[in-house]
């Protein structure tokens, strides 16, 4: 058998994946990739086999995934046709080496056309390129983490106690990165179980994001309330914070947004619209674990904060 390979280990999700990985394997079977040399030096310490991977030169993908059976593909954290052309790079250099299954971090509803979420394009591209060369593969397709929306909640807490976007009375079924690292590292182990497999990988309940607010005000005795506003001011909202509308745009270290506001004004509209309250029990079938609560999360809200962004991409 060949070995499981995780790529992004030096970022949050791929880093906590590792973490999971390694107490469900032994470290032999594996293999660890990431842009970071001083991260992947952390594992190789331990005895663990890592290599560079720099997913804009194919050839040094081919060696990086050479001897690899299954291959984890944490997506990029930039958006468009760049993190397109990455994706194909990597699935190109994967099919070029002999892997046989690629299991890749999706996103909720991503084959849906009307899905407004430019995040979405991407995703569906990329599971799109993968059936298109007969690999297998498993789709995780992860709903929005609970830490982004904790983080913002907080915001609200330092400054007006009132949560501002616009995604309305819209559904989502927050999943801690926490489970979704949990169940990349459990599809990478048990990946022969499932050919060309799904799963929609959301938490224990459907929320809108005042029952969200309502939940960590009772967790911490703040009180947050929730405003609409529109997707226009939305963006305002987020322009005022210095975040960037692109990723291609400059991402202030520390920010308590580090994502673009395209994709963030985008994934409400979609929450909004009912595009993304999957709901299935997907994630117990995938690891044998029931989801953490948002209730849980807002308990321990020190240890679910979105932090850093760690994207080394060129």
């Amino acid at each position: 058998m060949g070995k499981l390979l995780l790529t992004g280990v030096d970022g949050n999700l791929g880093g906590e994946a590792a973490r999971v990985l390694l107490t469900l394997t032994d470290k032999s079977n594996i293999i660890l990739t990431g842009y970071n040399p001083e991260v992947l030096k952390t594992y190789s310490d331990q005895g663990i086999e890592t290599r560079v991977a720099d997913f804009n030169n194919i050839e040094g993908l081919k060696e990086a995934f050479s001897g690899a059976e299954r291959l984890a593909l944490i997506s990029m954290p930039f958006v468009g046709a760049k993190r397109q052309a990455a994706h194909k790079n990597a699935i190109d250099a994967a099919k070029a080496v002999g892997v046989k299954q690629i299991i890749y971090t999706s996103l909720v509803n991503a084959a849906d056309e009307t899905n407004p979420s430019v995040e979405k394009k991407d995703h569906i591209y990329t599971e799109k390129y993968i059936q298109s060369l007969g690999l297998d593969y498993i789709f995780l397709r992860n709903s929005q983490y609970a830490e982004a929306m904790i983080t913002n909640y907080f915001t609200y807490v330092k400054s007006d106690g009132v949560l501002k976007n616009s995604q309305g009375d819209g559904k989502m079924a927050y999943i801690s990165r926490r489970d979704c690292a949990k169940a990349v590292a459990h599809a990478l182990v048990k990946g022969d179980k499932y050919p060309k497999k799904i799963f929609d990988i959301n938490g224990p309940e459907l929320l809108t994001i005042s029952q969200f607010c309502e939940i960590g005000n009772k967790a911490t005795g703040n009180h947050v309330t929730y405003k609409f506003i529109t997707d226009e001011e939305n963006y305002q909202v987020f322009d005022a914070m210095g975040v960037p509308r692109t990723t291609d745009g400059v991402f202030k270290d520390g920010s308590e947004a580090p994502f673009s506001s395209d994709g963030m004004v985008t994934f409400a509209q979609a929450i909004r619209e009912g595009k993304m309250d999957n709901f299935t029990k997907d994630f117990e079938e995938l690891t044998g674990d029931k989801a953490l609560t948002v209730q849980y999360m807002f308990e321990h809200n020190s240890e679910f904060q979105i932090g850093d962004r760690h994207s080394k991409d060129k």
